[in-house]
């Protein structure tokens, strides 16, 4: 088998990454520069009891 003929990067053993190109597989393992700041809030917070009651009246409007 020629080595021409190979598309894939044999050096990744995943084979997932071993069919990303070139170019992709320079950016696969540089961490983030600066971390994700994730903080709940209370509109977050709303926003979720919102919809679970919401569901709820859904449900309940359904079964009677």
């Amino acid at each position: 088998m020629r080595r021409a003929l190979v598309l894939s990067s044999e050096a990744a053993r995943h084979w997932f990454r071993a069919s990303l190109p070139q170019r992709r597989m320079a950016f696969a393992d540089i961490p983030a520069s600066e971390p994700v700041g994730w903080a709940l809030t209370a509109s977050d917070v709303r926003g979720v009891a919102t919809t679970y009651f919401a569901t709820v009246a859904a449900v309940l409007a359904f079964i009677i």
